[in-house]
């Protein structure tokens, strides 16, 4: 019987580029890294160990993310990102550190507990995203010092999950852009992956001091694929863009938090 971290699915290579390119898309059409999706499908189809997903599932992320910036720049252009950047400033203030100290935490621990408040947060998030962006939409809820504040506080939670579960963070950046600095749903999406590219590195920079890190070694040609077929899943997610309308981007990123919660409730 071959280990977790050697698993026979994993010489499936047409499967990993595949799925890398789907989740791919859809990252870069909503402004995710895709993890979401890729998580349970790491750990229930290609059988990998739980913190070794994680570390993998970290690795396709920041390709996701990386490339997904530039080919969402013909529908968010650079020039509003960087509008933006106090922002960025704000949250990246709470999410580096937070980041730092989850991943840590993750290569210590497994919480079945964590999972279970992580799905309850997701559908909580869900809900005031869909009921709650009407009213909100273009019009920050919290303004000045209090905005500030609750910028780092929500950057925080968010890099701390983001490292835990090997994901970008922007299932749930993107409703506090939305919510908490009413931002529009797409650039929300673009400054979600400015927020979680840097993010991501200070966890992905943390978790290489673990042994488990390895699993990237031993899975050379697993990663590179599911890396290619990621960058022209993202390239395709970025066309969409300019085509698919705000009112799908949002029923969209809600069932994706629902679909979430559940896969990770199942997790616990």
């Amino acid at each position: 019987m071959e280990s977790a971290s050697q698993p026979a699915v994993s010489r499936s290579l047409p499967a990993a580029c595949g799925g890398g390119a789907i989740i791919g898309a859809l990252g870069a059409l909503i402004g995710l890294g895709g993890a979401e999706f890729r998580l349970p499908i790491l750990i229930g189809f290609f059988r990998f160990a739980a913190l070794e997903a994680v570390i993998l599932n970290k690795a396709m992320s920041l390709v996701v993310v990386a490339t997904a910036l530039p080919f969402r720049a013909g529908t968010v252009p650079f020039s509003a990102i960087a509008e933006n950047w106090q922002t960025i400033a704000n949250l990246l203030a709470g999410s580096l550190a937070g980041a730092w100290l989850g991943a840590g935490w993750a290569t210590r621990l497994r919480s079945e507990t964590l999972y279970k408040v992580i799905a309850a947060l997701l559908v909580v998030i869900a809900v005031v995203l869909i009921f709650g962006h009407g009213a909100s939409a273009g019009h920050a809820v919290l303004a000045g010092s209090v905005q500030l504040v609750a910028g780092v506080c929500a950057g925080f939670i968010i890099g701390v999950v983001a490292s835990l579960l090997g994901v970008a963070g922007g299932e749930l950046l993107i409703p506090t852009l939305v919510l908490l600095f009413g931002a529009d749903i797409k650039l929300a999406g673009s400054l979600s992956l400015a927020v979680s590219l840097p993010t991501m590195l200070v966890g992905f920079t943390r978790y290489s001091r673990d042994q488990s890190f390895s699993v990237l070694g031993r899975n050379k040609a697993f990663l590179l694929v599911m890396a290619g077929g990621s960058i022209l899943g993202t390239f395709v997610g970025g066309l969409l863009l300019g085509i698919v309308p705000d009112f799908v981007l949002l029923p969209a990123l809600a069932a994706i938090l629902l679909i979430s919660a559940v896969k990770v409730w199942r997790h616990a």
